[in-house]
């Protein structure tokens, strides 16, 4: 795959053009049809399928003090950045240009790459009207996408076994995971062993916004890396996150001086 891990404040982080990512997508779903037979080398986490990160500036820090987000970003197959100060950073510190991704429009693309190649999509998470109308609307943009299941984001410890195994005998070419689920994004690590080992994305929100209830933002605000900034005014402690933001730029400062 046309690929470059590079490790950034320590986070893994992958170079992936606009260009090449229907051949890097084509790469992932390969390799979840046909895993590895032989056992994986000392050392190695076992293969569970193919986990893609999308990294924002809180996911990274995150990924830095938190050591069970940290193995679930690193053993990803896949981490692209979708923070302005990440591939900026990035830039200042190792030199390279690193291709920052929307969230909703790398979805659109991971769709329409799988409906190409009629592969198949299961849904998790939100609630159940949102999630009927998330499956309608993708349905409608991607008619040749086959989506074989979903389930809502709200799920009794009692049902947990069976909606696993429904993940599972679906082999489902991408399971795409919203909120609601229990754990977030580690659900999908904690669960990685027991469902197929297709492609697997947390996409936060981005159930609401299919569903049309939630406006993503528009481009000329996440050119500028202005998305956050605007949703500080729908949730005003949000503005909180200077404080992470200006220890995320000492670190930054810190590292370059130091040639970490």
């Amino acid at each position: 795959m046309d690929t470059q891990r590079i490790l950034f404040l320590k986070v893994p982080i992958d170079i992936v053009k606009v260009e090449d990512l229907p051949d890097v997508i084509a790469g992932l779903l390969a390799s979840a049809k046909n895993p590895p037979s032989a056992a994986p080398a000392a050392g190695n986490p076992p293969v569970n399928g193919q986990n893609i990160v999308l990294l924002s500036l809180s996911d990274l820090l995150r990924a830095r003090r938190n050591g069970e987000y940290r193995t679930y970003v690193c053993n990803a197959a896949l981490v692209l950045p979708i923070s302005k100060c990440i591939v900026s950073g990035a830039k200042f510190l190792t030199g390279k240009e690193v291709p920052r991704y929307m969230p909703f429009k790398f979805v659109i693309s991971l769709l329409s790459i799988l409906e190409k190649q009629e592969n198949s999509l299961y849904l998790l998470g939100s609630k159940k009207r949102t999630l009927k109308k998330t499956e309608k609307n993708i349905h409608t943009t991607f008619p040749h996408l086959n989506i074989v299941g979903r389930h809502s984001g709200r799920i009794r410890k009692r049902e947990a076994p069976a909606v696993i195994q429904a993940i599972r005998k679906a082999s489902a070419s991408l399971l795409l995971v919203g909120k609601g689920v229990r754990g977030r994004e580690l659900w999908i690590a904690r669960n990685s062993r027991n469902i197929n080992s297709g492609m697997r994305l947390w996409c936060s929100d981005l159930f609401d916004v299919f569903a049309e209830k939630k406006r993503r933002p528009s481009d000329a605000i996440f050119d500028r890396g202005l998305e956050g900034f605007a949703l500080c005014f729908q949730k005003p402690h949000r503005f909180l996150r200077v404080f992470p933001l200006l220890r995320y730029y000492l670190l930054l400062l810190f590292y370059k001086i130091f040639n970490k």
